[in-house]
């Protein structure tokens, strides 16, 4: 049959492209099986990024306090601060975290304590959702002392938490 010859490079050429896609398509896949950054931080050098996850490995509490947000007893489960903080290799300094709608607020590095503020990213069992004050809620233990039902704890406990910055103390 004459032209199949030309049919057999076609059908070769379709094959390949086909091919391609799948390639495609398979890197795509992957791509989305990526953690989900939910935390960007800068100041230290090169920025850093980190999901839920990693969070997670860097180790969590959990406990129970009443908010002035929110009703009735509530648990929130994340990374302690501190804990935080030496993950980073920071020791001084201000850290300046930022919220989805660019409210930001200071924290002194040499105020975070292992019974002080979390980075929660659980709420009652559940990850916290961007209109629930997630994915990342900045939580001190208010219940626990008078220390944490002040002004400016209150101040410092940033929801729909989304970066953070590290500055050098003066």
């Amino acid at each position: 049959m004459k032209g199949t010859p030309v049919f057999g490079l076609l059908n070769s050429v379709v094959s390949a492209f086909v091919l391609s896609l799948a390639i495609l398509a398979g890197s795509a896949a992957s791509a989305g099986e990526q953690k989900t950054v939910v935390l960007t931080v800068d100041g230290l050098g090169v920025p850093l990024s980190f999901s839920i996850e990693d969070l997670d490995e860097i180790g969590t509490v959990s406990f129970e306090t009443t908010t002035i947000w929110t009703d009735g007893l509530q648990q929130f489960r994340g990374v302690p601060l501190p804990d935080f903080l030496d993950h980073l290799g920071v020791e001084s300094g201000t850290m300046v975290a930022t919220a989805v709608n660019d409210y930001s607020v200071s924290i002194p590095v040499d105020e975070a304590s292992q019974d002080g503020p979390i980075i929660a990213f659980e709420r009652n069992g559940a990850f916290m959702k961007l209109r629930d004050k997630g994915p990342l809620w900045i939580v001190y233990p208010y219940d626990s002392s008078e220390d944490f039902q002040t002004e400016v704890a209150h101040s410092r406990s940033i929801w729909q938490l989304e970066r953070i910055r590290f500055e050098k103390g003066q």
